[in-house]
């Protein structure tokens, strides 16, 4: 089979090969899946530049991709989940990757069956989006009738969290350009902040949670807005020990996240908030929720960007660096 295969990190971004390897056979646990469609994000540049080595230390050669749709075709002798000819998406999990490739073999775990008012197109843009959206707020503990502020949600993840939140009950806040207010609002947020005229810090306070997606130098505002006891949730701040303890990582790591996330920590404590960085992992059940929450009648919307060969992984990954997406960057791999 055909599959886009990272040789070496490189700090500053390096080419994938595609080339032949052989087709996976799947274990007790695991269903082999015909990839139709996977989906291009920032983490598979992450990966590449090896940001994330001391979470997941992958060995090269890798076959790449996290996120997919496609059909089950062969179950491992202990699988019964799923059926051959099934439709199903995932998050493929984190020590075995490899979507951009004609076949994966995947634990069934991993997996969730399709919404049928999904394409196979649409089904791939959900799953890392929507499981860190789940996550984090699961982290959060957040209830019904809270308020959550998503710093920047105006992008492909604002665009899950803020239907998911809203679905589950939740006022949701959030900012960035005006020309995206109209869109934002129609995906449930409550709250729409022009970053260009209006400082989240002066309008927002008592805020119950925070999901950040900017960094660690926003993270002192976000503090700021949120209430005493309230939790923050980061996607690009630095890991900290309660991260290395709810990943179970070695004892060494967790040391070592703790040393790094060690700032951060005392940010919260002053107010006797929660800081928890988040590293999206597979989960199929909590995956399967997205269409409890988003039934045929009241459907979950995608944004597609742009859709590429496997021959042009490069290219997709390309336009996933350059921060210009308009929506998921997918690779039609199916007739590879």
């Amino acid at each position: 089979m055909k599959a886009a295969i990272l040789d070496k990190y490189d700090k500053n971004g390096t080419t994938l090969a595609v080339r032949d390897v052989p087709t996976p056979k799947p274990a007790a646990h695991e269903v082999l899946v015909r990839i139709h469609t996977a989906a291009v994000n920032p983490l598979d540049n992450m990966i590449i530049r090896g940001d994330v080595r001391l979470i997941v230390p992958y060995r090269t050669p890798l076959v790449m991709g996290n996120e997919f749709s496609g059909t089950v075709v062969q179950m491992g002798t202990a699988a019964g989940k799923f059926k051959p000819g099934d439709r199903v998406y995932g998050r493929i999990p984190l020590a075995k990757i490899g979507a951009f490739a004609e076949h994966a073999a995947i634990d069934e775990r991993a997996l969730a069956l399709v919404p049928s008012y999904l394409s196979m197109e649409e089904a791939a843009c959900v799953p890392l989006t929507a499981l860190t959206a789940l996550q984090a707020l699961d982290i959060m503990e957040a209830q019904p009738g809270q308020t959550l502020f998503i710093s920047g949600g105006t992008g492909s993840l604002g665009a899950m969290v803020i239907p998911i939140a809203a679905r589950m009950g939740l006022t949701v806040v959030t900012n960035g350009s005006a020309r995206n207010e109209e869109r934002v609002r129609n995906l449930g947020a409550s709250v729409f902040l022009d970053y260009k005229t209006q400082r989240y810090v002066d309008e927002l306070h008592d805020v119950d949670c925070v999901l950040d997606t900017l960094g660690e130098r926003e993270l002192p505002d976000e503090f700021a807005v949120l209430k005493p006891g309230g939790h923050l949730v980061s996607l690009r701040g630095m890991p900290n020990g309660r991260f290395a303890k709810r990943e179970g990582l070695p004892t060494l790591k967790r040391a070592l996240f703790g040393l790094a996330g060690r700032k951060l920590d005392k940010m919260a404590a002053r107010k006797q908030q929660t800081y928890d960085f988040i590293f999206v992992h597979e989960d199929g059940t909590q995956l399967a929720r997205v269409a409890e929450l988003f039934p045929a009648e009241k459907p979950l919307a995608v944004s597609i960007d742009g859709t590429y060969g496997l021959d042009q992984v490069n290219d997709a990954l390309e336009r996933v660096r350059s921060g210009h997406s308009q929506g998921k960057t997918l690779l039609r791999i199916e007739e590879a």
